[in-house]
């Protein structure tokens, strides 16, 4: 299959607030032979305020953010137009499950496009970052690595690639990342043929659910504390292996546990186990791409290589016949799972944060492309077709954004009292406000001062500038 390699650069470290100003990307065949490539970059509406630090990492002037071609709205639009020409794929960046992925979706639900198409069929994704890491885990002779004062190997994405003779000094910008991140993956393949198609293997959430209901022994590879780890693990009972209320997790034990002296402990007993460390307990998420690799890996390495092959042919065999045992291992998860429900703050969910509390019907999912053809004194009234009121209070930005003029008065003047309220706030936001960007052009200024940094000084007078009349702008609406 195909691989999308795709990278974004934006204006927050807030997937839920934040937006991609910029975002760039590489169609390979799986030879690694490029196919196509783009690059879009957009402007920022003066509706949300940016974060000094995200656009000094990404090299973004104020000029950049305001005078660029393309609106937000229409950029959004070319990358779903992009992204379908290319699928069916294998999607991925470096270090993207966690970030761009989770920035794409929300950006997509929020300018009222079908939000999962990376990873619904006929697509597939996964992350770079996390290959490097396994393949490392099986032999460190892969890659040259930096290491770090903790003596733990960096795997950030310019460093790994100055590491391997690759010329990084365009990092951090959109297309630059994805060529970097090609680059690394192409030698990973080339030196590690053998494990290549194993890594790629569980980019399909169902490929790797079928795995992990086979119930065989595996290596699991698991990266925490700066380190990338190799885990021989056997997976739950077939029948109760998944986590009863958390969809797509699944479970598997870590054959350097005794076993037996779980057996009969009680379910509050199970739960004060599963703090302790080393965990005998090992979670698969199906959805994020996990790296699974033959049993061998895991049984050539310390503890593993220790232990009786016997000893872990019998451990294995009882925690996949032992179906009491795997259910009482979920009735302690979902008691775990429900009391850090009943511990979770109550205060209210705003709706750009809201895409995984309620799923937007397919009925409303169907109205998406006509509301985007149509012309935008349609798209006001075609709002009303939408069930989902977060759908219609998205559109109605949209437009204010794209088009204000057709706007009636009063929904007009609605969506800047709000905009006001929202971006001038004294108080401690879940996004960017005026006075949280000066507090942070202060302490930065501070700090490039000392640096003599005049590059960045300037910028901060930009940022500086530009919040100043934003804030005029809406002091007094």
């Amino acid at each position: 299959m195909n691989l999308a390699i795709w990278d974004i650069e934006s204006s927050s470290a807030s997937t839920d607030f934040g937006s991609i100003i910029e975002i760039g990307g590489i169609l390979f065949d799986e030879n690694f032979k490029e196919k196509d490539r783009f690059n879009l970059r957009c402007r920022l509406h003066e509706t949300e305020i940016f974060q000094a630090a995200a656009l000094i990492v990404n090299k973004t002037s104020i000029k950049q953010l305001t005078q660029t071609n393309l609106s937000h709205y229409q950029m959004l639009g070319q990358v779903e137009k992009i992204f379908k020409k290319w699928s069916p794929a294998i999607f991925l960046g470096w270090s993207s499950l966690n970030f761009d992925e989770e920035m794409i979706r929300k950006e997509f639900f929020k300018s009222i496009r079908y939000p999962y198409l990376t990873n619904s069929a006929p697509n597939t994704r996964h992350d770079g970052i996390n290959i490097a890491r396994a393949a490392y885990a099986v032999d460190p002779t892969v890659l040259e690595t930096e290491i770090n004062e903790k003596n733990n190997p960096v795997f950030k994405l310019a460093s790994l690639a100055q590491m391997q003779g690759i010329d990084a000094s365009d990092a951090h910008s959109a297309l630059a990342d994805a060529e970097l991140t090609a680059k690394v993956l192409k030698i990973i393949k080339k030196k590690q043929e053998h494990t290549w198609e194993s890594f790629l293997s569980t980019a399909n959430k169902s490929n790797t659910e079928t795995l992990i209901k086979k119930g065989e022994i595996i290596t699991l590879n698991e990266y925490y504390y700066g380190k990338s780890r190799l885990h021989l693990v056997v997976p739950l009972h077939a029948k109760h292996c998944m986590h009863p209320i958390y969809q797509g997790w699944y479970y598997t034990i870590d054959l350097r546990t005794e076993i037996q002296p779980l057996i009969n402990k009680s379910i509050n007993e199970l739960k004060t186990e599963m703090k302790k460390t080393p965990k005998f307990l090992r979670t698969v998420r199906s959805n994020k791409a996990p790296i699974i690799i033959d049993a061998k890996y895991g049984l050539n390495i310390e503890p593993y290589n220790k232990l009786d092959k016997n000893v872990i042919k019998k451990r294995a065999e009882f925690v996949q016949n032992n179906e009491q045992f795997s259910q009482n291992i979920l009735t302690a998860l979902r008691e775990v799972a429900e009391e850090k429900e009943q511990s979770k703050s109550q205060e209210d969910i705003y709706a750009e944060e809201s895409i995984y509390s309620k799923f937007t019907s397919n009925k409303d999912t169907a109205l998406f492309p006509s509301w985007h053809e149509a012309p935008w004194k349609e798209k006001l009234n075609l709002l009303d077709k939408f069930d989902d009121d977060r759908l219609v209070s998205f559109g109605k930005k949209i437009i204010f954004q794209e088009a204000p003029e057709i706007l009636p008065d009063s929904i007009y003047k609605s969506i800047r009292r709000d905009i006001a309220k929202r971006i001038l706030s004294e108080k401690k936001e879940k996004w960017w406000t005026i006075p949280t960007l000066y507090n942070e052009i202060d302490t930065l200024r501070e700090k490039y001062t000392n640096q003599n940094d005049n590059e960045k000084l300037a910028l901060l007078d930009e940022f500086n500038n530009y919040a100043m009349s934003i804030q005029k702008k809406y002091e007094n609406v």
